[in-house]
């Protein structure tokens, strides 16, 4: 399940990314790299071009492509991720659900669940040797 899970967050962050990315890029991104958003430090009077940064490149979707790709790693390696990652995910999704109402990130409270299934099912043991330091 751990795999499906990994495969669920990875796919979230790069649906959220791509989407953010399609929408705000085609008007913004010569403004982006033009680099205007050096200039921009007044985080209350921020530009349309500003804004789409911080939705789409500087989002939570490449970090949450990062998480994913991670469970994926573990789930490789036999390794269960722990369950405050699960915990964590869970937790932030229900307070973006109470704040901005509901989205597909809706999705990885099913990630969620799986994560804390797999967590539940097995016994603390010793990191594998290549872990170890």
């Amino acid at each position: 399940m751990t795999k499906w899970a990994g495969w669920i967050i990875t796919l979230a962050g790069i649906g959220h990314t791509v989407g953010s990315l399609a929408e705000t890029a085609p008007d913004h991104a010569e403004t982006w790299f033009a680099g205007t958003l050096w200039s921009e430090t007044d985080y209350t009077t921020f530009s349309d071009a500003a804004t789409g940064f911080w939705y789409s490149a500087f989002s939570f979707g490449p970090p949450l492509i990062l998480l994913g790709v991670i469970v994926l790693w573990f789930a490789h390696r036999g390794i269960t991720p722990p369950a405050f990652i699960a915990v964590a995910i869970a937790v932030w999704v229900a307070i973006t659900f109470v704040a901005s109402g509901p989205s597909p990130l809706l999705v990885l409270l099913v990630a969620s669940g799986l994560l804390l299934r797999d967590a539940r099912r097995t016994t603390p043991t010793a990191a594998p040797k290549e872990m170890q330091l």
